[in-house]
């Protein structure tokens, strides 16, 4: 078995306005069966994904909060990454008429209040930086990103980057997708992902998930090339 793991993006991935199809459940599920390692990457806070998504607990561990929080579904261990929020920055986007939500370390809000973000970070001399999901904007301690996140959950797991099949569709997939082994884009991912990416699917969303899980079950992606002219 050449890929032991597949990690994948909720949001524009796996997930279709928030919600996972019951193809996409039932691939996931066959991946998880062919002993395969599933782990979730995402920019949701736990919380807000045990909601939307009550077969979370499929995956061995969850990558959340775009790497800041470690969740194992299995005994609910959570392991916070990254330093929680500043109060004087919520405060001053508070201040600025900003709608915010926050996590253990993360600031969402939307990417209308780019500059507004900037504004405060800089006055305040913060070491954070923004990272988007299309309309979202997150805000981070420097260095915290989806592959920060990856590479402990790895960790946890005594398995390498070198064995992880990655899937995303956005920008802050950048960082997760360019640590992995192999990378793919499903078909309604930004342009720029898919430049990088070395497979993109020909279905979207989640059915472009199972597309890939089909070819991963099937021959272990011996179609493709490898290792990544990245990794050489």
């Amino acid at each position: 078995m050449r890929y032991l793991v597949l990690a994948v993006d909720y949001d524009g991935t796996i997930a279709t306005g928030g919600k996972v199809a019951d193809g996409t459940l039932d691939a996931l599920k066959r991946a998880k069966a062919s002993g395969r390692r599933l782990l979730l990457v995402t920019g949701r806070e736990v919380k807000d994904l045990r909601r939307v998504f009550p077969d979370y607990d499929i995956f061995e561990l969850i990558v959340a909060e775009n790497g800041a929080v470690l969740y194992r579904p299995a005994d609910k261990h959570k392991e916070v990454l990254a330093d929680p929020p500043p109060k004087k920055l919520i405060k001053a986007l508070k201040d600025r008429g900003v709608g915010i939500d926050t996590g253990k370390s993360i600031i969402s809000t939307t990417r209308e209040y780019e500059s507004v973000l900037l504004e405060a970070i800089s006055e305040l001399g913060l070491e954070m930086h923004i990272i988007f999901n299309r309309e979202v904007a997150m805000v981070l301690p420097s260095g915290i990103n989806k592959a920060s996140g990856l590479t402990r959950a790895l960790a946890m797991l005594e398995l390498s980057a070198h064995d992880v099949l990655a899937v995303g569709d956005a920008e802050n997939d950048h960082a997760f997708l360019s640590m992995a082994e192999c990378s793919a884009a499903v078909a309604n991912a930004l342009p720029a992902v898919q430049d990088r990416a070395d497979i993109v699917t020909s279905a979207e969303n989640g059915a472009g998930v199972a597309e890939l899980i089909d070819c991963l079950l099937d021959n272990d992606l011996a179609d493709v090339e490898g290792p990544a002219p990245r990794h050489r």
